[in-house]
């Protein structure tokens, strides 16, 4: 049967000519054959979180809603479903004594969906949640079950752990965690001078940090999160100033798990773009974003600037590939237009070496990414290799992925 697709902010919308909820392996490698004898294509899709254009197809949707939950727990490890949402993962993880180490600012995702895009949270110290995926099981563009681990077709792991759904449909992964514990969320708003100033200070000392900047009052909201038996280090600035002059005494958010802790419950939509800038270039990127914003921008952007870190790593597409990366987050609600606004601010973040989120809003084609990610031909070799016949392969990917 045909499907009308919505994502979550109402941005992307298309009609696949069917849908499928493999309840096991065997039905997914049904699929994909039926898929590359008819030449038609497959998108694996998770919650529909992501607002570019990764699962949209004429084809057939794949949930993997069927497909979830912890499937087996071995010390600090956990297998799990490609199809478990990251909400209910948390509490079936916490539940056997254990965490993922860091999370996104949202848990609406699938763990597949989310590790395919690249998401992430902030701090110093924590990569993208692809980093967390030591083991990924899939079932390849031309029907095989494919296990990869440092163990196990080794050399693919690069590209397994982050591969925007290309490389085959992830049915499990099994993840590096943390013994569960609980944490404590701070926050308090700040003059956006005080924050740029302090903000090296500020990352350093937190287990996680990140700030909002509000183009309409020119202020900042920071967001610190430790672990809750350490007693964060608040700026006396914080507690002594007046409101008048842009501070808000610290308040405790809240105490508990991890899962519960870092995501944030969302009740509106909004559509984003972000960029990864080199850390280094980070200050000057950020003075001209909220340059251009309150020149150009502060009538119509309803919505905040979102600033958070993101350590080094050595997966071929993340967006934090070989370098510590701060990342710059323009948010805006779903009810205004966007598309104006983002490309400008795009302009900006490719001024700086940004490399665009793979779920989020950006425009870039495959000539303009090569040059961003120095392991680009390994990953299409890797693509050809695992799915010769272009299953997974719809025209957006095709634009996104190969060079005319």
């Amino acid at each position: 049967m045909s499907r009308t697709f919505v994502n979550w902010s109402g941005s992307l919308t298309f009609t696949a000519s069917g849908q499928a909820e493999p309840a096991d392996e065997d039905e997914v490698r049904e699929l994909v054959s039926r898929a590359r004898e008819s030449g038609t294509t497959l998108r694996p899709v998770g919650s529909g979180h992501s607002s570019s254009p990764l699962v949209r197809t004429d084809g057939t949707l794949v949930s993997l809603h069927r497909l979830a939950g912890v499937i087996d727990k071995a010390g600090d490890r956990a297998t799990v479903g490609g199809g478990s949402r990251l909400s209910e993962l948390g509490e079936r993880l916490y539940d056997a004594g254990l965490a993922m180490e860091n999370l996104g600012d949202v848990d609406y995702q699938t763990i597949a969906g989310a590790t395919a895009t690249g998401t992430h949270g902030s701090g110093l110290r924590f990569g993208v949640l692809s980093t967390q995926v030591s083991e990924v099981r899939l079932v390849t563009g031309t029907g095989e079950v494919l296990d990869v681990s440092a163990t196990s077709n080794s050399d693919l792991l690069p590209a397994a752990r982050l591969s925007l759904g290309v490389l085959g449909v992830v049915t499990q992964l099994t993840l590096d965690l943390l013994p569960r514990q609980d944490l404590r969320r701070l926050a308090w708003c700040a003059p956006v001078r005080w924050t740029l100033d302090h903000l090296a200070e500020l990352q350093q000392a937190n287990r996680n940090m990140d700030f909002y900047w509000y183009p309409r009052s020119d202020l900042t909201k920071i967001r610190i999160i430790n672990r809750a038996d350490e007693v964060p280090e608040v700026p006396i600035e914080a507690s002594r100033m007046s409101r008048s002059e842009g501070w808000y005494a610290p308040a405790e958010l809240e105490i508990g798990p991890t899962h519960h802790t870092i995501p944030r419950h969302r009740e509106l939509r909004f559509d984003e773009i972000e960029y990864m800038i080199p850390s280094e270039a980070f200050p000057d990127c950020f003075a001209e974003v909220r340059r251009r914003i309150l020149d150009r921008h502060r009538r119509t952007v309803g919505w905040r600037v979102l600033v958070r870190t993101v350590a080094a790593d050595d997966i071929w597409l993340s967006t934090a590939y070989g370098r510590r990366t701060t990342t710059i987050a323009c948010l805006q609600n779903a009810s205004l237009p966007y598309e104006d606004y983002f490309r400008d601010m795009e302009t900006v973040f490719r001024q700086y070496g940004g490399r665009p989120h793979w779920g989020k809003k950006h425009w870039l084609t495959a000539a303009e990414l090569r040059p961003l990610f120095p392991r680009w031909d390994d990953f299409q070799a890797a693509r050809r290799r695992l799915d010769p016949d272009g299953v997974f392969l719809t025209p957006d990917l095709a634009r996104l992925l190969e060079e005319a």
